[in-house]
């Protein structure tokens, strides 16, 4: 292919449509035309070429829990996950995720590692490739009555049985879901370490975050929509103003005025 004699447009075209596969002798034209332009957009198409090789190699890495559980012959793989542990409001959300052996899904990560726009369009890219997912969810008032690990725990067990395929394993996120007779493997920051975790983190986020978004519209003076029910200043400051909504977590707020009686908090 003689590239002296395209233009540069027709190189931008051909590096998009078949850039990987260019030939070393191709390549080295590349680099070596007397044309700025064309310099240029082989260099942009190179770094875009090894970011892209980077991704491939930390999704792979992302696999290897599932590629493991694989190898020891179970077949159907759910990674659980949790949403809302620390914060002063609103319900937690667990999310379990199935997804097919070798899903291909960049970008996807723990989703505290994601900005909300990319955690929004993972979410979509997740529930349209999975083989299926679900949710469980744990109310202000089973967290205040059992205390925030065991609502976690029970909201984590809800999405696992809601699932439409029964798992035969699951990857969750650092705990041992009891009550569940499937075999379990907890992982330590699993959500950063699994691709199912992970998946399983974004759901549960996206899902909690569009709760408390509704939440707003019924209690605007508080910001959930912004905060999202974590202990922000301006969070802090409406309880200070307002006092508790029923979708504070009555325990955690006790907790609060504990530490502001004892001269600790505000």
């Amino acid at each position: 292919m003689n590239l002296s004699g395209m233009s540069v447009n027709e190189i931008q075209k051909l590096l998009r449509e078949r850039g990987s596969f260019l030939s070393k002798q191709e390549r080295n034209a590349l680099i070596n035309d007397s044309r700025s332009g064309v310099r240029k957009l082989y260099q942009q198409f190179c770094r875009q070429e090894a970011l892209a090789q980077k991704e491939r190699a930390r999704l792979e890495n992302l696999r290897l829990y599932e590629k493991e559980a694989r190898n020891r012959g179970f077949r159907i793989i759910a990674g659980v996950d949790e949403a809302g542990r620390g914060p002063l409001a609103g319900p937690v959300v667990a999310a379990a995720v199935i997804l097919p052996p070798e899903t291909n899904i960049p970008g996807i990560d723990d989703s505290k590692r994601l900005s909300p726009a990319r955690r929004e369009n993972l979410y979509h890219e997740i529930v349209n490739n999975a083989v299926c997912w679900s949710v469980g969810i744990a109310d202000v008032e089973e967290i205040d009555n059992i205390n925030i690990l065991r609502a976690t725990l029970l909201a984590m067990q809800r999405a696992v049985r809601a699932l439409t395929q029964v798992p035969d394993y699951i990857l969750v996120d650092a705990v041992q879901i009891p009550g569940i007779s499937v075999r379990q493997l907890p992982i330590v920051k699993g959500d950063g370490k699994s691709m199912s975790i992970a998946a399983a983190s974004i759901i549960a986020k996206v899902t909690r975050d569009n709760m408390m978004d509704e939440f707003d519209k019924n209690f605007p003076q508080y910001g959930f929509a912004s905060h999202r029910g974590y202990g922000t200043p301006e969070h802090l400051e409406m309880l200070k103003k307002y006092g508790p909504c029923p979708l504070h977590r009555k325990t955690f707020i006790r907790k609060i005025q504990v530490a502001e009686l004892s001269g600790s908090f505000w």
